[in-house]
């Protein structure tokens, strides 16, 4: 009965054990996207087609686990094109990363002037990975739609009554 159990035991640990490939770490997720500055006070063409790059713009990359633990926070800073790519291993801590679990914000804008994230594209309460833009070999990578801060000017006050301003774990109940 003793050994019964043991191997019982033995047979479900190794069920449990994921193996992570050896080669090259099991692949990477890149996540890449462009930051860009829109000014509400410009004229319609000017704010649809006049948007500058912003550089040295943090942009960060949050990955959640099952039990919507946080198990991978990446983050990288914009050139001067006002693009961001973050690399993420797929295997962290021997469990696989889910793109779907994982979304991209902004986080900061060096530009004393453009410095308000919007949600225009997602980038203030973040935007979830959607479909892979390119799959190669050990590389899964996925280009976000810009992402945009504002002006001071431009930005529409809160004027809701719910006191609660963490609007990502609200909106994707996280």
């Amino acid at each position: 009965m003793l050994l019964l159990v043991t191997a019982m035991t033995v047979i479900n640990v190794v069920e449990c054990w994921e193996e992570v490939p050896a080669k090259s770490g099991g692949g990477v997720i890149l996540v890449g996207g462009k930051v860009l500055c829109q000014d509400c006070t410009e004229g319609w063409n000017e704010w649809v087609n006049g948007n500058k790059p912003i550089e040295g713009c943090t942009v960060s990359v949050t990955c959640m686990d099952e039990r919507k633990r946080i198990i991978y926070y990446g983050s990288d800073k914009t050139d001067k094109a006002g693009e961001f790519e973050v690399t993420i291993n797929k295997y962290i801590h021997g469990k696989m990363i889910n793109p779907e679990a994982c979304f991209t914000r902004l986080v900061s804008s060096p530009d004393p002037v453009c410095n308000i994230p919007t949600n225009f594209a997602g980038g203030k309460t973040g935007v979830k990975l959607g479909c892979p833009t390119t799959v190669y070999r050990d590389i899964i990578k996925y280009i976000h739609d810009p992402l945009y801060y504002t002006t001071p000017m431009c930005d529409e006050p809160d004027t809701s009554d719910n006191n609660d301003n963490n609007s990502y774990t609200k909106e994707n109940n996280y």
